[in-house]
């Protein structure tokens, strides 16, 4: 009985929900509000005060229950009497808040006004403990957050900032409160003089006892729905101390933090004279002047001094991406009690752990890990947390494996997963490049096959029906929208948009940053093609539609075939020139009588180029697998473990402490896409695999793959059983032992290396041992 107590207890902890204190709000009262001085649109000439807000209120009793629920457009921070309400921060989560202003263009062309769903977050908060009798001070902040971003030919705003609370009261003596944000409230331009999810922000420290305050005026409602939030927070994760401070030249300081973040910069300490500015630049890369990516898109902050003695400051409304930073005007000397680094990002719990003997590929673990932190926020996963700072759905799926083996993303997903169903195109089932939609977001095929391919890891990840249940429509829609663009032959080849005399380029990419050139694009196209008609066969079946679940598989199959007959060459005995394409071809699954040829094809590719991989984004996400499934696991590990480009370990020979945009290093170098090449690392050097029949680990396939110099390798996840664990070394005269934790109530099938029979373990820890 305890075992089985200790089972429940452990599924509801390692995929729990984030946390909740408090219950949904049965009825809203408030009114939004906004600044009087701005209009309902987001004027982008304009200079803009952050607008703060305060209502006193007085109490006569104390307090049993107080819940405050509160919306803040773009972001917002909330205080009760001088103390902050919440441990989160860019509050809250990007959704597709409503259609955006009119009056911008750009060159990818969707419309807006054609997705499927429109929502708005609020926030519950149990404020009790901050409420007492007597005159009590409320405050909220706005912030532009993603609601008012501006960036030219990017992104355009939904509106001005605008701002929904309402606190509920239930006093000692029974009796209950209401307080409302409607025109009793007060508003002034804050301190926050200007600030851009983008730019950055100005403090000046001035203006906080200014006065001003005014009557607010009444704002429109967002059009998406209003929701509790279902995402994570982003929270301070990590705090970091300046590995060194160096004068420079011009006075400023330059700070190390030795690891590059994302998140903001926290200064202690300053005592400068009023009208006195101290400026924190972030620089994105070490490369030089000529580099595309400049300070000038991470941003900058600017705190104007207003006297006061060992003041502190840190921004409020952007994070910023750094691993150095430059300090101007600082009123004499800068040490490290005045400078830390706060490491903001989703509030995810890291769940898996690899190991090995090779340090390397340690590191290279540990660089995806930092990357995928750096670029969660707002309930998304960004391309980079930087330059653009979009919701990419191609660079999220490419990476969804990876990041499933590395932490409990299972709520995560659930969010991002309705955004981009919300963006799907409710008359074609397109969905589009980014999610929530930033208008400047380009990608392809593969960005929108996001929306068959996430659910399905998630469900084999997880082993939760709920989220092909919920969103089995979304992905239907999908696939019927790439199914329009098969061409007589039976290959795809979007081409949008449609009703345009030339198809625009970053609507229609098939790979993206290859090693060396790009494939077909046409080849790539028809690669998720198959695969999103793979998966939503395996999805049907999993939902007992058997119908859906033969027809999907006899689409797969057709493409797979038309692909074959399309871009074999059988006088090169490939699909490409060293571009890739061997590398889908394999996976999808060549022919039996040339697919030893193929092989020998990609060998000789790989071999040519002195070992290294010749893959983009997509195809290095399946390139040491297709490896390793084939017989060329020596050359998979060869390849991961090079040290000049094109190569993770290139990187790491650079210094890097995050994987880059592209093998060269050009552009950003703080972009987790290639990280979906490392689940080789857990699949099948370690050689954890879930079983698609009982998802959820509930069945652990294990098949580890010793390799080249590796003497141990291990790795482990928290699945909704409970801990899993594999575990291999090698010992002395060709002995090899393997050590396994299936959770409770799972079942194991060992492969050990060079058999094909399986060995069944039931739950707890086991040990096998072989010797030559």
């Amino acid at each position: 009985m305890k075992r089985y107590l200790l089972l429940i207890l452990t599924v509801l902890s390692a995929c729990s929900a984030p946390e909740r204190t408090v219950g949904d709000i049965a009825e809203w009262k408030a009114e939004w509000i906004g600044a009087p001085w701005e209009g309902e649109q987001y004027d982008v000439e304009a200079v803009h005060h952050t607008p703060e807000f305060r209502k006193t209120v007085n109490l006569d009793g104390p307090v049993r229950q107080a819940t405050a629920y509160i919306c803040g457009l773009g972001m917002f921070e909330m205080s009760i009497n001088g103390e902050r309400v919440g441990k989160d921060y860019y509050a809250p989560n990007e959704t597709m808040y409503g259609t955006r202003q009119e009056g911008f263009s750009y060159n990818i062309k969707v419309d807006d006004h054609d997705f499927s769903n429109y929502r708005v977050m609020y926030l519950a908060y149990d404020v009790t403990d901050m409420l007492e009798r007597g005159e009590n001070d409320i405050g909220v902040t706005l912030g532009e957050g993603w609601y008012s971003a501006y960036r030219k030919k990017w992104i355009h705003p939904f509106g001005s900032p605008r701002l929904l609370c309402q606190i509920e009261l239930t006093m000692k003596d029974g009796s209950t409160r209401t307080i409302v944000s409607d025109r009793s409230w007060e508003v002034r331009p804050g301190p926050i003089v200007s600030n851009n999810i983008y730019k950055g922000e100005v403090y000046d420290a001035r203006r906080k006892y200014s006065g001003g305050w005014t009557v607010p005026a009444l704002r429109r409602p967002p059009l998406g729905r209003l929701e509790r939030q279902h995402g994570l927070e982003d929270r301070i994760m990590e705090v970091l101390d300046p590995k060194s401070i160096t004068p420079l030249e011009d006075g400023s300081y330059e700070v190390d933090f030795g690891e590059y973040i994302t998140g903001r910069i926290h200064l202690y300490g300053i005592n400068a004279p009023e009208g006195c500015e101290i400026e924190v630049l972030h620089p994105i890369s070490p490369e030089d002047d000529k580099s595309w990516t400049k300070s000038l898109w991470n941003g900058e902050y600017k705190y104007i001094a207003d006297g006061t003695r060992n003041a502190e400051y840190a921004p409020s409304f952007n994070w910023y991406s750094f691993y150095k930073v430059i300090v101007k005007g600082w009123p004499g000397k800068l040490k490290a009690r005045n400078i830390k680094a706060e490491a903001i990002y989703t509030d995810i719990r890291t769940t898996g752990k690899f190991s090995c003997s090779n340090p390397m590929l340690e590191a290279i673990n540990r660089l995806y890990w930092r990357t995928q932190t750096d670029n969660l926020h707002m309930g998304t996963a960004s391309d980079c947390p930087h330059r653009e700072k979009g919701a990419y759905t191609g660079d999220g799926q490419v990476a969804c494996v990876a990041m499933m083996h590395n932490f409990d993303a299972n709520y995560f997903y659930r969010k991002w997963l309705r955004d981009m169903s919300d963006c799907r195109d409710k008359n074609t089932g397109y969905v589009p490049n980014g999610a929530p939609w930033h208008p400047g977001c380009g990608g392809g095929v593969a960005w929108g096959a996001a929306m068959c391919i996430i659910p399905w890891e998630h469900y084999l990840h997880y082993g939760d029906i709920s989220v092909l249940e919920e969103h089995y429509e979304a992905m239907q829609g999908q696939l019927s929208f790439m199914e329009s663009w098969r061409t007589p032959e039976g290959i795809m080849d979007m081409k949008l948009p449609r009703d345009a005399e030339k198809p625009v380029y970053y609507m229609n990419l098939g790979e993206w940053c290859p090693a060396y050139s790009f494939p077909d694009d046409r080849l790539v196209h028809t690669y998720f093609l198959w695969k999103c008609a793979r998966y939503l066969s395996l999805s049907a079946a999993a939902l007992g539609k058997g119908e859906d679940a033969a027809r999907y598989a006899l689409l797969a199959e057709d493409v797979r075939r038309a692909f074959h007959t399309c871009f074999y060459d059988p006088d090169r005995r490939s699909y490409g020139n060293n571009d890739g394409s061997n590398v889908f071809a394999l996976h999808m699954g060549v022919p039996d009588e040339y697919k030893q040829d193929v092989v020998e094809s990609l060998r000789k590719e790989i071999e040519g180029n002195g070992g290294h991989l010749n893959t983009g984004i997509f195809g290095t996400q399946i390139f040491f697998d297709v490896l390793c499934d084939n017989g060329l696991q020596e050359l998979a590990y060869e390849a991961m473990t090079k040290k000049d480009q094109p190569s993770y370990g290139w990187w790491l020979e650079q210094g890097a402490t995050t994987m880059w945009e592209y093998w060269d290093g050009h552009a950003s170098r703080n972009h987790p896409m290639f990280g979906g090449g490392i689940t080789w690392m857990y699949t099948r050097i370690a050689g954890l695999q879930p079983d698609p029949a009982e998802p959820g680990y509930k069945h652990m396939i294990v098949r580890p793959t010793p390799v080249g110099d590796l003497s141990r390798a291990s790795y482990e996840t928290l699945t909704p059983f409970g801990k899993a664990r594999v575990s291999w070394k090698k010992g002395r005269k060709g002995s090899f032992s393997l050590s396994i934790l299936v959770p409770p109530g799972c079942h194991a099938s060992v492969y050990m290396p060079g058999k094909t029979e399986a060995e069944e373990y039931g739950e707890g820890n086991h040990s096998i041992y072989t010797k030559d």
